[in-house]
């Protein structure tokens, strides 16, 4: 008896020991040499790659935004604020409940077929309201009427897909260079700016392709904007 109770506390004791090591190396070393070694080497990365202007962290380079107006009286949805770079839909392409503005509680994208509402294969006028092809449809024609301005006018087949579609989480930070350049007349109309300065900002903020082959060039809208905001205020 009296050894079973010996082999018990000892047992005990050991597995104490082991529990006490275990959460000290686990649970406090090496997380803290991790964080040491990211804060040192990738600190940007590590603290959620910061945005920052005049002196405040303003976003992430990962996370999109939107730039609307405030809501009016009445309305439901805001209306987006033309004077700045627009970035992807962000509400996965109108009423999915899981994409709702760049909202953070949950991400995701539209579940509706590639080929929903397509009438023979095509996105017509004949399209299912509610459907992705009517979604597109209606979000290119917005674009185009936002976009169009006295002395140059927007066309359909200029629209490319990212001006009309959400990703797969709903929060893209970044658009194409072609859906950035398609917004340099109204951005330059709005802003009272000249079309060359604001195509030099896109161009200058156009990223290429990661390692040279992967993705594709790119342009992060917050940084964009940020940039465009600067160029206003020396203009």
């Amino acid at each position: 008896m009296n050894n079973s109770v010996s082999n018990t506390v000892r047992l005990f004791g050991a597995g104490l020991r082991a529990l006490l090591v275990l959460t000290l190396v686990t649970g406090v070393i090496y997380p803290l040499v991790v964080t040491g070694i990211a804060q040192g080497l990738l600190n940007n990365k590590a603290n959620g790659s910061e945005i920052k202007a005049d002196g405040q962290v303003v976003g992430s380079s990962l996370i999109g935004q939107s730039y609307n107006l405030p809501l009016k009286k009445g309305q439901d949805t805001p209306e987006a604020d033309l004077k700045w770079f627009q970035g992807r839909p962000a509400n996965g392409l109108g009423s999915n409940s899981i994409n709702t503005q760049y909202k953070l509680i949950l991400s995701g994208a539209t579940n509706l077929a590639a080929d929903s509402g397509a009438v023979d294969g095509r996105c017509t006028a004949k399209s299912e309201e509610g459907s992705l092809c009517a979604q597109v449809l209606a979000a290119r024609a917005a674009v185009v009427k936002d976009n169009s301005v006295p002395g140059y006018t927007v066309t359909p087949s200029q629209v490319p897909a990212d001006a009309v579609t959400s990703s797969g989480s709903g929060l893209d930070p970044d658009i194409s260079p072609k859906y950035a350049e398609l917004q340099v007349h109204r951005i330059a109309a709005r802003n009272g700016l000249p079309v060359n300065q604001v195509e030099k900002l896109v161009a200058d903020h156009t990223d290429g392709r990661s390692l040279g082959f992967i993705g594709e060039p790119r342009v992060n809208v917050l940084e964009l904007n940020i940039a465009l905001k600067d160029l206003v205020a020396r203009h």
